[in-house]
């Protein structure tokens, strides 16, 4: 099966919301743009900040959107159709309401749990099969709550959490740009539930 070619981070553009819980997918491809010192820069015909990283077996492309989250898909399918990227090979970086802070889940296709950004990109590709890569931000108890939630800032202590899931995710993109997903699922998810992770 082949592997990741295309990162995408899910979030808003502007300082107003660049610390929400919405923005989560951003912090994932910023701190792996920032560890492989690679630079996201602002591509017009992407609708988004893009960077690459230098593979062995050919590059990895980073994209940020900056069109909303409601509008993600139309950056994620205009970078896809320029360099051929099949939907298989797309990782969305996503929070995620139904799991707490410092969760972080791997899965292909699926719905969309209500998350306008994965809803968008399902309508501009055409198709729920796609890699998803959760974080989760916890949930506020109320469904009335959910916006303010998403577009607020976590407590000192979520962040910490979420900060640390991204990490312990981002260890395991190797096995996920050579397409070895069940034994990238296996790590993540053991590592999460307490467990030492498979080396």
């Amino acid at each position: 099966m082949a592997g990741i070619r295309l990162i995408v981070g899910l979030g808003n553009p502007g300082a107003e919301y660049e610390l929400t819980r919405h923005n989560a997918g951003f912090w994932w491809v910023e701190s792996l743009a920032q560890a492989e010192g690679v630079r996201l820069r602002a591509e017009s015909k992407f609708h988004g900040l893009v960077g690459r990283v230098p593979r062995a077996g050919g590059e990895v492309w980073l994209l940020t959107p900056q069109t909303y989250m409601n509008e993600s898909g139309r950056a994620v399918l205009a970078l896809m159709r320029f360099y051929k990227i099949p939907p298989d090979a797309l990782l969305v970086v996503h929070d995620d309401l139904d799991l707490p802070p410092g969760a972080a889940r791997l899965k292909r296709g699926g719905g969309h749990g209500g998350h306008n950004g994965l809803r968008d990109i399902v309508a501009h590709l055409g198709t729920p099969d796609f890699w998803r890569l959760r974080l989760g931000v916890g949930h506020p108890g109320e469904r009335h709550a959910v916006v303010d939630y998403v577009l607020g800032i976590p407590r000192r202590e979520e962040f910490a959490s979420i900060e640390e899931a991204i990490g312990r995710s981002r260890q395991c993109l190797p096995l996920m740009e050579g397409g070895d997903f069940a034994a990238a699922m296996n790590r993540l998810h053991s590592a999460a539930k307490g467990k030492p992770a498979p080396a």
